[in-house]
């Protein structure tokens, strides 16, 4: 059954981590991450050194194209849902980097990093397309 965007996004804000799809060396790249939505924007942590972070442009421009998809599926039940969104990602780093800058203070709804790394990178997610269905079991 689809969801609306509100219900979609509802239930991605609830979700402890997704899946980023972003271009590396012109081919597909998945990576596992934990999120925060932030005004509607999905934050995500990075360090220098990441695929994600070289992939993702910093500056005024649009941003690269990217996928983050979320889901909560009990596969017993076959039951949940899944979210998928795409959008424009943008790169803010704490030092500058062309005119991007992010400053952590006062972010407290940024994602904790949960590996031990100076995480000091952040890819900002603007959702332009949002799709959501929730999986009902079938008797």
């Amino acid at each position: 059954m689809p969801l609306s965007t509100e219900e979609a996004m509802r239930l991605l804000a609830g979700a402890p981590f997704g899946r980023i799809v972003f271009t590396e060396h012109a081919l597909p790249a998945i990576r596992l991450v934990n999120h925060a939505l932030v005004d509607g924007r999905i934050m995500i942590r990075t360090h220098r050194g990441a695929a994600l972070t070289a992939a993702v442009p910093a500056g005024p421009t649009a941003g690269a194209v990217v996928v983050y998809e979320a889901d909560d599926i009990d596969a017993e039940t076959r039951s949940g849902w899944s979210v998928t969104v795409t959008g424009y990602a943008r790169l803010l780093a704490m030092e500058p980097e062309g005119d991007a800058v992010w400053d952590p203070a006062g972010q407290e709804q940024v994602p904790e990093p949960w590996f031990d790394a100076e995480m000091t990178h952040l890819v900002v997610i603007q959702p332009e397309i949002v799709a959501g269905v929730r999986l009902i079991a079938v008797s």
